[in-house]
């Protein structure tokens, strides 16, 4: 199968102005060089949902900027569903879609309804085609009452649920998501990522997504992509990541009564404490010896056994390239 994406040693670099006096940095300009991405390589077959991670300054949206054909490379080659996204070719502007967390892409001074109905011309979506993904669309993400409401008077949460029914109402090939659940609560993020996992089973849409929330990164995405000072530094299955990390478990005991302070565990690291819980990271093997060791000393009310989270497995990654 050829893929749909393409990257090929692709570059940015920035030149970023140091002198910003207004009088001396007209005679004496000053700048430096950022390569926001350094030489990445990768492809994306269809289908595919994919986590783009990497710490703040990554070069994660630069990327997505270029996969999209927003800002142009300053070396290496991007082929998108075989078209170059430099080009804005129509048949390439009609097979993606583009939603970013911190811009809005709906009008302000229109309804959700009227942001819609203008997209339905400008992407020339047949109409009964068009009324019925929007009545389904709506639904599952519960914003009916919204779409005559002026988007500028919408909650973050509702407006980032239009911004998203915008972004897929002609069915793209590709959805291109950089922080869609920045800012939101529980309950809209709960749904945002129950609709993307629906939309990439029914339609077979490819999913790039960029966020913070690991909670997004393990609902949503298969595959994880990790890039750091602009480099690539991991690309494999999501399952493989977490595997790979899964020899340790973290147990996390609940006390009944007054707390033990006293409590040492020789082979087990104390991961959290508080005033009511102390949580150890431990070996897979020796958590059976550790839980009879706690609950045959202390007061125990409870246990939680857990995996090392993502966001501490990212985190670990990030620190061995480093």
């Amino acid at each position: 199968m050829e893929p749909i994406i393409n990257l090929q040693n692709l570059s940015k670099t920035f030149f970023i102005r140091v002198n910003k006096n207004l009088f001396t940095g007209i005679f004496r300009p000053k700048s430096k060089v950022v390569k926001a991405v350094d030489d990445i390589s990768f492809t994306i077959n269809k289908g595919e949902s994919i986590a783009f991670v990497g710490p703040n300054g990554a070069g994660k949206t630069t990327t997505i900027k270029m996969l999209t054909g927003l800002i142009f490379p300053t070396s290496g080659s991007v082929r998108v569903l075989n078209c170059n996204p430099f080009d804005k070719q129509e048949i390439f502007l009609k097979k993606i879609g583009l939603v970013m967390g911190n811009k809005s892409g709906l009008a302000w001074e229109l309804t959700p309804q009227q942001n819609f109905d203008l997209l339905y011309r400008v992407y020339e979506i047949d109409k009964i085609d068009y009324q019925n993904r929007l009545q389904e669309l709506s639904n599952i993400l519960n914003v009916e009452h919204v779409l005559n409401t002026p988007v500028r008077k919408l909650s973050l949460g509702e407006r980032m649920k239009c911004e998203l029914i915008g972004s897929i109402l002609h069915n793209p090939e590709i959805l291109f998501l950089d922080e869609p659940t920045i800012g939101l609560d529980i309950i809209s993020k709960k749904k945002i990522r129950i609709f993307l996992k629906e939309l990439q089973k029914k339609y077979h849409t490819t999913i790039i997504l960029t966020s913070h929330d690991m909670d997004d990164i393990e609902f949503v995405c298969d595959r994880v992509i990790i890039i750091n000072n602009g480099k690539k530094i991991y690309d494999n299955d999501l399952d493989i990541l977490l595997s790979s990390y899964n020899k340790n478990k973290i147990i996390k005991f609940y006390f009944e009564g007054e707390f033990p302070s006293d409590i040492k565990i020789g082979y087990a690291n104390v991961y959290e404490q508080d005033d009511e819980t102390i949580t150890f990271k431990i070996k897979k093997e020796l958590m059976p010896k550790l839980i009879a060791d706690v609950t045959g000393n202390y007061n125990v009310l409870d246990i939680d056994i857990l995996t090392i989270p993502l966001e501490n497995v990212i985190e670990d990654i990030f620190l061995k390239t480093n």
